[in-house]
């Protein structure tokens, strides 16, 4: 089949030199080469073999973990939102909720306590979307993706779909890859978990947004944590003892609130978030001796 013809079996929307800067919370960075929004699961399958094998692909959900340097991404986007957004109960297993990847991890959260289940109120916390949560092993308040996952949907270059559990990984902090199996991409997540009350839920998560609310820096573009902590140790804690609250690189800034994160100040590039990133590490490590490890995934060529 000629790529014409496979174009107008495709229902999805395809964009050419799309900026980025519209699809990271940094709202920064260069171009993707082409760019895909799928109508739904079926439209992606039927997508993805359409690419040469040796495309780079990038799936993004709210692009919260997000850099592309300023020169673009020269590879095909995928936005999994809205196209893989689904939530639902299990009726068979009703302590389970089947969130698709580009599902808000706040939107789980609140869809569990509205039905009567607990221990999802973590997620709460969580700015990005499950496939990215999946992806990094997100989490905060004490609880990991993977600690409440039974199992997880994914998608190979071929369209084809694969069930995965987490034997099927080598999961750590901040860490997911893959243990014997091919390129594969998160469309889905069976979450597990407990019966609760709505009331008490929706109360513990009211507290939670407050919490976040009151601690970081969500009146400007930001991408979350911008480093992992280092055992035993807080990485907001490093950077500031290194006085770099406040710390400024062209329109990139160390916030004052929460040191590791770094806010675009309105006028920022990808160059200047990045090489805010790269000061951070070296004045951390000179004056402390702690390496500090990205949690910020970055792609693309500098400009």
């Amino acid at each position: 089949m000629n790529r014409a013809a496979m174009h107008t079996l495709q229902r999805g929307e395809l964009r050419l030199n799309e900026p980025m800067s519209k699809h990271v919370s940094w709202r920064a960075g260069g171009v993707a080469k082409q760019f895909y929004k799928p109508a739904d699961l079926a439209d992606l399958q039927f997508f993805l073999p359409s690419l040469a094998l040796d495309e780079a692909i990038l799936f993004v959900g709210l692009g919260s973990n997000l850099l592309v340097r300023d020169g673009g991404f020269d590879g095909t986007v995928i936005l999994v939102a809205p196209a893989l957004s689904g939530l639902a109960i299990d009726e068979a297993a009703p302590t389970i909720v089947t969130a698709g990847a580009g599902v808000a991890s706040p939107h789980v959260a609140k869809f569990a306590a509205k039905n009567h289940l607990a221990a999802a109120e973590w997620l709460a916390g969580v700015p990005g979307t499950v496939g990215g949560a999946l992806a990094m092993n997100a989490g905060c308040y004490g609880t990991e993706t993977w600690d409440q996952i039974e199992s997880a949907l994914t998608i190979d270059r071929a369209g084809a779909l694969h069930t995965r559990t987490k034997a099927d990984f080598d999961i750590s902090y901040r860490h997911v890859a893959a243990l014997d199996h091919a390129e594969e991409w998160f469309v889905s997540a069976r979450f597990c978990f407990v019966p609760g009350d709505a009331i008490t839920a929706q109360a513990r998560i009211k507290d939670l947004l407050a919490r976040r609310m009151a601690s970081q820096p969500l009146d400007k573009p930001n991408a979350g944590s911008t480093f992992r902590n280092p055992p035993n140790d807080h990485a907001a804690r490093l950077i500031e003892s290194c006085g770099l609250k406040g710390f400024t690189m062209g329109g990139a800034q160390v916030s004052t609130r929460h040191a590791n994160f770094i806010i675009n100040l309105g006028h920022a590039s990808a160059a200047d978030i990045e090489s805010t990133i790269t000061h951070m590490q070296d004045t951390v490590r000179a004056q402390t001796g702690a390496e500090l490890v990205r949690e910020v995934k970055i792609v693309g060529r500098p400009s």
